[in-house]
């Protein structure tokens, strides 16, 4: 059934009509010492952090609907099912088991294989942080070189540059996703390949990207005067196609297993984090694994009127298919957390950037917003002008960390005032009646998650909540988030226009390609033959 055929739906369309005008400014002004103030009414905890929700075009008559629709859709028996191992990814006929990866039950599906696994991370990352393993030259590993791209390296690099308080010193993790040749040779310039360990992350080990990257940097070993059987030292791979890569020149024993029941985007967790267990070790990556798990065990336990995933989906439902929200911020005051609105942005936007439903019909709603964001407060003097006196309506996820990573206080402080002053200023406007050009209108609506601290458990628990959200709100339009088809497409096309401007002939008149594409490959074959 359509979520729009659903009681609640149908009546939180008719609730909107009576809230659209409402001002949340006068929700709080409304407040006595004889009511619990809206900010208790509206602040949830779970997995260590907290949601003050209180800044949102809602009432608790709204509240009630949301959870409501929630329950109609089913997400109770949706979430135990993607958690019990069955098949919620029906176009590819897979479970979604990221929650396994990161599971402290030894019946958890697969624990023994994902324990195998992490087992033998554990022993290699030893190995190399010791100085056990060396390179060819008989010299300790002090860069690392993740390439991948999407899943393969937006988490793993967002982690790295989250915990970088945890890391090691002696050891620079590099990551090359883009195949603009420029990626590969700035870090190739920057880097001892006597010293250096490639991770060559692909589930198939036949992506584009990921292998022109992986077979420009092997190159450069040989041209640098490695023996090609030494190539071993400073490569391993990460793939579920493990004949692929020992193709490629990687040794059996250095290939890392991922599976196919764990979507790319999901699987930091997995063996695709071995950068991220190499730069912090293995003690914190195993932190960050357990602050995941106790999201989960929230997410899977806690009623939904206290769930923080479910209560963050259905506010994004509210505003995306109700008031018509376009677009999604993400606001991050922790400059350490600058990786994470390109992180969510694939999460949420491969996940839920659908149109079809699970019955392959059309669906009659909007789906995923853009996301997009930047840190505070950076982001304050580039794009907040935008929000609080533009004509757009952005619901905004702020972000702050009460325990700072460093020693400067004073920094802190003024950070902090900064996140809490922004959600005040944009819930609660500028009248200028005299000066129209003061006027802000308010009225923007925004959350605030607060962290104790940047620690590897909490990076775990908030991750996990954003996986979790996106699942939620997907349960409810009816779409599946764990496919990526759209992707498929544009690496078809690609591989055959790849074709085109290698071909010395010109194009032929029955070329599939539409007039505008055959006009770039030409003036593109024009430019290179000069």
């Amino acid at each position: 059934m359509s979520a729009t055929a659903l009681p609640a739906w149908r009546a939180l369309a008719a609730h909107f009509e009576t809230i659209l005008d409402a001002r949340m400014r006068d929700w709080f002004a409304a407040e006595d010492a004889y009511s619990p103030a809206r900010a208790q009414r509206f602040t949830r905890a779970g997995g260590g952090i907290t949601l003050d929700f209180s800044k949102n075009r809602i009432t608790e008559h709204t509240f009630a609907l949301l959870v409501q629709l929630a329950r109609e859709a089913e997400i109770e028996q949706k979430r135990t099912a993607m958690f019990a191992g069955e098949i919620v990814n029906p176009t590819e006929g897979r479970a979604a088991l990221h929650t396994a990866l990161r599971a402290g039950d030894a019946k958890a599906p697969h624990a023994a294989l994902i324990h195998r696994e992490l087992d033998k991370m554990t022993a290699f990352v030893e190995r190399v942080r010791s100085a056990q393993w060396l390179g060819y030259t008989g010299k300790p590993i002090r860069s690392i070189v993740n390439i991948g791209i999407g899943g393969s390296a937006l988490g793993p690099k967002m982690v790295c540059e989250a915990l970088h308080p945890f890391g090691a010193a002696d050891l620079e993790v590099h990551f090359v996703s883009n195949v603009d040749g420029a990626e590969i040779q700035h870090i190739l310039a920057s880097i001892d390949l006597e010293t250096t360990l490639a991770i060559v992350v692909s589930k198939t080990f036949t992506t584009l990207e990921t292998m022109s990257n992986a077979r420009t940097l092997r190159a450069a070993f040989i041209q640098r005067g490695a023996p090609e059987a030494a190539l071993g030292r400073h490569f391993v791979g990460v793939t579920a196609n493990p004949q692929a890569a020992v193709q490629f020149g990687i040794a059996p024993e250095h290939v890392f297993e991922m599976w196919g029941w764990v979507g790319g985007r999901y699987s930091l967790w997995s063996a695709a984090g071995l950068s991220i267990m190499l730069k912090v070790g293995p003690a914190h990556f195993n932190a960050l694994r357990a602050g995941a798990q106790a999201m989960d065990q929230h997410f899977l336990n806690a009623p939904l009127e206290d769930n923080l995933p479910v209560i963050m989906a259905l506010l994004g439902i509210w505003y995306r298919n109700f008031f018509g929200a376009q677009s999604y911020l993400i606001a991050p005051y922790a400059s350490a957390l600058r990786e994470l609105p390109a992180y969510l942005q694939q999460l949420e936007m491969e996940s839920n950037g659908k149109s079809v439903d699970l019955d392959g019909q059309p669906v009659p709603y909007a789906t995923a917003p853009a996301l997009w964001g930047a840190p505070g407060t950076n982001g304050q003097h580039a794009f907040f002008q935008m929000l609080h006196q533009g004509t757009t309506l952005v619901p905004t996820d702020f972000i702050a960390v009460l325990k700072p990573e460093h020693s400067l206080i004073d920094h802190h402080v003024k950070l902090l005032a900064n996140c809490f002053a922004q959600s005040e200023a944009l819930m609660r406007g500028q009248d200028a009646s005299r000066a129209p050009h003061l006027r802000c209108p308010g009225n923007q609506p925004s959350n605030t998650l607060l962290l104790d601290a940047l620690m590897p458990r909490a990076l775990g628990a908030l991750l996990a909540l954003y996986e979790h959200k996106t699942f939620v709100q997907a349960a409810i339009w009816r779409i599946n988030p764990f496919d990526q088809w759209g992707v498929e497409l544009g690496k078809r096309l690609g591989i055959a226009i790849e074709q085109a401007l290698n071909a010395t002939a010109a194009l032929e008149e029955e070329d599939v390609h539409d007039s505008s594409t055959r006009a770039l490959i030409e003036r593109a074959k024009q430019w290179s033959a000069k």
